[in-house]
């Protein structure tokens, strides 16, 4: 049983993944255990389709690499959330033969509900359908989303599930703390793929706040659509998780019949609220904000809750006109042996390779793609910087790959990370790369804009010491903005056009981007963050792009959001104060505390801060 000291400790470390688990943890030091997960599980083993060639998608990537020249594959920067979501429902309109999807969070909400609609019409006219979740969030109205396992042609898993009920997402944490260390670590991995020929991958989950319709907030998210031989590799990391002991189909966890049950407890509430919705609309003069209503299980895409109507755009992206940006580029994937299994139902290796013939690395080596060595050009070699990966312990990430890569850094380092907390060897190549004359600049959360206000202790008790090495910090405003547009146009049409960030629900943008730009030609685009936990504690996917074409996009159009758009963080000589520098043509003042936040906040972290550990947060 855990000490109430540790306890604590616990629960300001479960803070990213929701409030509740504050108290939940503290409720559970004193409980007794639960029940484990169900052994002899049948996992039929399946892969991703052979080849794309014979699908329509596969041959409209074929005619336009052939008219591009060169590399084989493409990639579209996806930056506003009208792009994301139209490439998504383009993806599934398309698909003739698979779709295979894997998210760290599938809310059960408006965009989700018009989205996962089209994916059951997919599985209806026959294309195969795979959804691998994440277990943490499928509890209370989000466990509806395992309402498609029971839809024919689609399977799901769930990965790394917890033991509870899953009627509310107190109860699930209940159980997630008699085994606190394994729920600790979350498949964090992020992929949309449709006939192994497009798909999209990078820091998006799927729900209202990751497009921009939410009431309460609005994620700056960013994403890529990839097209060709490299979804291949992607195709091989999905297959790798879904095979895996660690997934566990739907069926062995809940029924049917309990889903029915958790549903009729919320519709009694749902209709309450909609009777309050349709009374507000027809009195102009009250005050109260219209609340969202879950429309999970309806058939009507015209169903008059508040979300549904705010949906800005129904309208798939024209894949046909997609401006891709052909360029070598390799995978970085986690072994999903980085999440300890449970218990003895293991009949499959741990650290068991992919399929044969993958040319993508586990355990963040590097490997090319088809196409990613290509011919040498007269301004030196086209192929990526490689790791070799004899030289990639088991112990290797995706972060600690993109820490070797910033080990050849000569020119500049510029990283988005919206949870931002450095290890020591973080820190190191941080303080190895200012030594070599390498510009760093972070921009990551304010406190105010951090949806995860306790992870924010992890990055200020790292600040100064950052700051004094020479690394440049960015702390994003909670304001409404136009960073969206900074990571580039969708390159595509989808019938309509949308606000920079596409946030039209809310007051409050939220920084969720993960990504890295090395000396103007590389790009990373992923699920990681910065932070202990993507190194040591959940595991994540990212694509490693050459291309001095999306550097100098992402580049040019981040570099005014950093001075417009966030706080400068300064460390003052003498006396080692923290000065932040107020966004250029914002009218508001220098700060000497955190910016927009309130002083209960503040004083909430200084509190908690000191017992939340890095390597948690």
């Amino acid at each position: 049983m855990p000490t109430p000291i540790a306890a604590l400790k616990d629960l300001a470390a479960t803070a990213r993944h929701g409030w509740m688990a504050l108290v939940a943890t503290l409720t559970v030091a004193v409980a007794t255990g639960c029940a484990g997960l169900p052994q002899d599980v049948d996992r039929p083993e399946s892969t991703a389709l052979a080849s794309p060639a014979g699908t329509p998608l596969g041959q409209l990537v074929e005619a336009n690499r052939q008219a591009a020249g060169r590399y084989p594959s493409g990639f579209l920067l996806l930056g506003g959330p009208q792009a994301a979501y139209s490439s998504r429902l383009a993806l599934v309109d398309a698909a003739t033969k698979t779709l295979d999807l894997q998210y760290y969070a599938i809310h059960a909400d408006a965009s989700t509900e018009r989205l996962l609609r089209s994916v059951v019409s997919a599985a209806r006219r026959g294309v195969r359908v795979r959804v691998l979740l994440d277990d943490f969030h499928s509890a209370g109205r989000d466990a509806q989303v395992m309402r498609l396992a029971f839809v024919p042609n689609i399977e799901m898993r769930m990965f790394n599930p917890l033991t509870g009920a899953r009627g509310s997402t107190l109860g699930r944490l209940f159980g997630a703390a008699t085994d606190f260390s394994r729920a600790q670590q979350r498949m964090h991995n992020k992929l949309f793929i449709a006939d192994n020929a497009m798909g999209v991958t990078g820091g998006r989950n799927l729900g209202d706040a990751y497009f921009g319709t939410a009431d309460a907030g609005n994620f700056v998210d960013l994403d890529v659509l990839a097209a060709g031989p490299i979804v291949q590799d992607l195709s091989r990391s999905f297959d790798h998780y879904w095979n895996n002991q660690r997934a566990y189909p739907v069926q062995s966890l809940v029924t049917r019949e309990e889903l029915d049950a958790m549903r009729k407890q919320y519709e009694a509430a749902d209709a309450a609220e909609r009777e309050r919705q349709v009374a507000l609309d027809s009195n102009p003069q009250a005050s109260q904000p219209p609340a969202k209503v879950p429309v999970q299980g309806q058939d009507d895409p015209a169903h008059p809750g508040a979300s549904h109507n705010r949906i800005w755009d129904y309208h798939p992206m024209d894949l046909g006109s997609a401006a891709f940006v052909w360029a070598p580029a390799v995978v970085l994937v986690d072994q999903p042996a980085k999440i300890p299994a449970e218990g003895p139902a293991s009949t499959a290796s741990p650290t068991s390779a992919p399929a044969t013939g993958s040319n993508t690395r586990q355990a963040a080596r590097i490997a090319p793609s088809a196409g990613a060595s290509a011919p040498a050009t007269a301004s030196g070699s086209a192929a990526l910087p490689s790791m070799d990966p004899n030289d990639a312990g088991e112990g290797d990430t995706v972060v600690d790959g993109l820490l070797h890569l910033m080990g050849q850094a000569r020119r500049e380092l510029l990283i988005v990370s919206p949870y931002f907390v450095p290890g020591p060897d973080m820190k190191q190549a941080f303080a190895q790369a200012r030594q070599r004359g390498v510009r760093v600049r972070v921009l990551t959360n304010s406190l105010a804009s951090n949806d995860a206000p306790i992870a924010h202790a992890g990055y200020a008790r790292h600040r100064p010491e950052l700051l004094a090495m020479g690394v440049e910090l960015y702390e994003m405003r909670s304001e409404l903005t136009g960073l969206g547009s900074a990571f580039g146009s969708p390159g595509g049409s989808s019938g309509r056009s949308g606000s920079p960030t596409g946030s039209v629900g809310s007051s409050r943008a939220m920084l969720h981007s993960k990504l890295l730009v090395m000396d103007g030609r590389l790009v990373a685009i992923g699920s990681m963050n910065l932070d202990m936990r993507s190194q040591k504690q959940n595991t994540e996917i990212a694509l490693l792009i050459r291309s001095t074409e999306l550097s100098r996009r992402i580049t040019t159009q981040l570099e005014p959001a950093l001075g417009e758009l966030a706080w400068r963080v300064e460390l003052q000589q003498p006396g080692g104060q923290l000065l932040w520098h107020a966004p250029q043509g914002s009218g508001l003042q220098n700060s000497t505390t955190e910016p927009d936040a309130s002083a209960p906040l503040r004083l909430l972290l200084q509190l908690l801060g000191p017992l939340a550990p890095d390597h948690l947060l």
